[in-house]
């Protein structure tokens, strides 16, 4: 797996991953024009959205109602190191379950990349590079950040975090 993310200027990112692209940002309170979700908030949509795709992939194997499945994911911003725990997952199925289908979304759940990956730190390596000299000449303050995982392992690392100096257009913002 893959994803690069590219700085836009302000506090701006891209992230492309395949064909797709989403744009993150911060609230004005920390400098930026709230156009996109923070980061924390992208690893709580991936937890939601990770946790929502099990579910409905049980939902629909017991031919069970699964349009309307909504996942409600929350969790605490800590400090020392600044990081985020004590994440709650609520699954609202779109129709009443039996405690064993409950039981079956929730262990489908369980099943979650995302959520085994966040109960089973994963390594983590950041290895920075520069331009090569002749785009240093173009060099404004974009920043593009590559992130690649094995797709071989069983339980995938992070390989690798590339950080390159790029010049981009800065994005214009919504007034």
């Amino acid at each position: 797996m893959e994803v690069t993310v590219e700085h836009l200027g302000a506090m701006q990112f891209e992230i492309k991953a395949r064909q797709h692209a989403v744009l993150s940002d911060q609230p004005p309170e920390n400098a930026g024009h709230d156009e996109g979700m923070t980061p924390p908030e992208l690893l709580l949509a991936s937890l939601g959205s990770c946790a929502g795709f099990y579910a409905a992939q049980y939902l629909r194997k017991h031919k069970l109602a699964t349009e309307g499945t909504r996942v409600r994911v929350t969790a605490e911003k800590l400090k020392d190191p600044a990081r985020v725990d004590n994440f709650h997952i609520r699954i609202e199925a779109p129709a009443a379950l039996s405690e064993q289908h409950r039981a079956g979304v929730e262990n489908a759940v369980h099943h979650c990349l995302i959520h085994n990956t966040l109960l089973h730190p994963p390594s983590i390596v950041i290895e920075i590079s520069s331009c090569v000299p002749a785009c240093n000449r173009h060099r404004v303050d974009g920043i593009a950040l590559s992130l690649e995982a094995s797709a071989d392992a069983v339980s995938p690392p992070l390989q690798s975090s590339v950080l390159q100096s790029t010049h981009r257009p800065r994005p214009r913002s919504r007034q």
